[in-house]
């Protein structure tokens, strides 16, 4: 975990290497942008069924997806990354959040190609995953800067979390008295996506990782205590969010589990088929 004030823009840094389970894994939507530097073999990056796979040398930036995207795994992986809060990469990039909305770009594409390779070198030769992790916090910390809107965004975003997605998005501009056309405008701008596309993110991560893919589920029971209208509203969320139905989404999850049980990986990333 970072130190403050990285703590209300992160959820974690961490280390990654070895061989993944899978050479490629399906990422579902979640309600996080994600910052990888990457230290080994290229990765494949597929953003959407209609985009090509690119590759990705250095490493990659994510702001929040909108659907799910494929990750593909050299034989042997490591790099060192950071799971962003929502709004959490903004400070970091040099253009607005929305640009890169389900387009991943590479490092060098953000910070420049003398300020990546100098990084990566000093990680590469770093004294453990321990020494890694300081390093990428401490040049988190020298690129650090005030972002217009920060403060509203992450409130209003906490917020959102904190129901679920449940909350009327009328009733947060009108808490902070900000209109719906602006605090859109700072969501685009922050996190790329609206206010109410990262509600609609949270209602269904809160559904999917309420599942216990181990036992019986009972659908009209979760859809209905997630707020969705009924089990078709839901099944139609998943299929958007995934790519897959509920029953296959619990299959590929159990696939997982049975294969690979205590994985680091396992929860949220599923193997391609």
């Amino acid at each position: 975990m970072p130190r403050p004030p990285l703590d209300g823009l992160i959820d974690d840094l961490y280390y990654l290497e070895g061989a993944p389970p899978y050479a490629r894994l399906t990422l579902p939507t979640t309600p996080a942008a994600l910052f990888i530097v990457n230290l080994g073999a290229p990765f494949l990056i597929r953003a959407g069924t209609e985009i090509e796979t690119v590759g990705y040398a250095d490493g990659c930036v994510v702001t929040m997806p909108t659907r799910a995207w494929e990750f593909g795994y050299p034989l042997w992986t490591r790099s060192v990354g950071v799971h962003f809060k929502p709004w959490g990469l903004s400070p970091f990039l040099p253009m607005p959040a929305a640009e890169l909305c389900d387009r991943p770009v590479t490092l060098e594409q953000v910070w420049g190609r003398p300020a990546i390779a100098e990084l990566r070198d000093r990680l590469a030769t770093a004294d453990g995953a321990s020494e890694m992790l300081t390093l990428l916090e401490e040049e988190l910390m020298r690129r650090l800067c005030e972002t217009a809107g920060l403060g509203l965004v992450r409130h209003t975003s906490s917020v959102i979390a904190a129901s679920s997605g449940a909350v009327a998005i009328g009733d947060l501009s009108v808490a902070t008295g900000v209109s719906n056309t602006h605090l859109t405008q700072r969501y685009k701008e922050l996190i790329g996506v609206t206010p109410k596309r990262l509600a609609r993110t949270h209602r269904f991560a809160n559904a999917v990782f309420a599942i216990n893919p181990a036992g019986p589920i009972d659908w009209g029971g979760l859809a209905g205590g997630a707020g969705y209208y009924d089990q078709a509203h839901f099944g139609h969320e998943c299929r958007a969010f995934t790519g897959l139905t509920p029953s296959r989404y619990v299959e590929v999850r159990r696939r997982f589990l049975r294969e690979h049980p205590g994985h680091v990986l396992d929860g949220w990333p599923l193997p391609t088929d």
